[in-house]
Formats: structure tokens, sequence, C-alpha cells
């Protein structure tokens, strides 16, 4: 049977999160979670040179020892990257007993949530998932898809942001906005920054007494 997931994107930033292991898999983890802006704790008795740096650069707290029961209280997240089966089993029943989210790696049946595959420019993140049915195929369509979302979409998002600030404080009717917005977002913006037309972008807002630059 499928497992039915409602997607969602989780900010952690500030908030305690538990890895779980230190090998390559793991420090993996935590480089996405350390770019979420979290508290990392990471909990293994070995550790990658990776993990081992990032603990001497004071980026992430390491505990050079096997996981223990409690290690789980005060964490909102927890990623257990350990090929041990009895501490994958114990770090999920902890979790579910404390109402963490809990991703064991390659044991889904050990998951409250799974890891998409990401595509990221700037402020855009596209997240890929076959709710567990063929990672590979996931990471096919991530590689497919950054051949399509270059720097250039970073960079839309960058105006949008401030030319959605600046289009909301001129109180226009809500339909007025909304169709304002609508042409932004479909028109060939993305596709000029790529070719270094940013005359055409110029030429394109002014009519929306909007600009390039701030």
């Amino acid at each position: 049977m499928t497992i039915k997931y409602y997607p969602l994107f989780l900010k952690l930033a500030g908030k305690k999160c538990l890895v779980v292991g230190g090998g390559q898999v793991a420090a993996r983890k935590i480089a996405s979670l350390l770019e979420a802006e979290a508290q990392v704790r990471v909990v293994s008795p070995q550790v990658c040179e990776e993990i081992r740096l990032a603990a001497q650069e004071g980026r992430l707290e390491l505990e050079m020892r096997g996981y223990r029961p409690g290690d789980l209280r005060g964490m909102r997240l927890v990623i257990a990257a350990t090929d041990d089966p009895a501490v994958q089993e114990a770090v999920f029943s902890e979790a579910e007993a404390l109402g963490i989210p809990c991703n064991v790696v390659d044991k889904p049946e050990y998951c409250s949530f799974i890891v998409p595959s990401v595509v990221k420019s700037g402020d855009l993140t596209i997240a890929i998932s076959t709710s567990g049915a063929s990672p590979a195929l996931a990471r096919r369509l991530r590689e497919e898809l950054e051949g399509s979302f270059g720097p250039e979409w970073g960079r839309f998002l960058e105006l949008m942001r401030r030319w959605r600030r600046e289009i909301l404080s001129r109180g226009l009717p809500a339909s007025e906005r909304e169709a304002i917005f609508k042409k932004l977002a479909y028109s060939p913006i993305p596709q000029w920054l790529a070719e270094g037309r940013e005359d055409k972008v110029a030429e394109f807002i002014a009519p929306l007494g909007l600009s390039l630059r701030e």
C-alpha cells in the first residue's frame, strides 16, 4: 500500500535537531540542516572528517558516543543515519513517543517524514518525491530540472520579492494587484536575465512603475 504524505517546508532556524550517526550520509543530512540554520547536535562514536571539522569550527555540537534514550528530549527533529538496527528502532520509538518528526535513512518503516530530492536556485526550491518508491527516479528528475532552473531564477525571485513589496505598498485593489503579479510571473523575464538582456527587463517593467534597481 502506498503511504500518503503531506508535503510541506519546515522552518528549522534556531531549532535543535539531532543526527544519530557520523558517516558520509549523516554529513549530507547535516549540511542540509545547517543550510536551514538549525542548531545541530550529532551523536556518534565515530565521525567522518567533514563532521569533525564542522564541530571544530563550532557549526554543530558533537558528542562522540553511542545513542542513549533521552537524547531526543528538546529536539524539534531527528535523523538517524546509522546501520545499527537496534539503534534505528530505538531512535524511532523514542521519537514517536515524544511526537518528534523522525527519519531513519533507508528505513521507511521507521520514518514519520521523508526527505525529497531538491532543486535550488536562490530562494527557489523545488522538492521532488516518489513517496519512497524510487529515490533513483527522484534523483533523475532533480538532475533534469536542474538544467531548466539556472541562477536566473534566483535573481528573478530576488526582484519579485522587492516588486511585490512595492506593489503591495500602493494600496491597489486586489484584482489590480493580482493582474500585475500574474503579468510578472508569466513574463519572459527569467529568459532575458539568462541572456543578459536587462534592457528588455527594464523595458517590460517600466509601464508597471517598477525598476531593476532599488
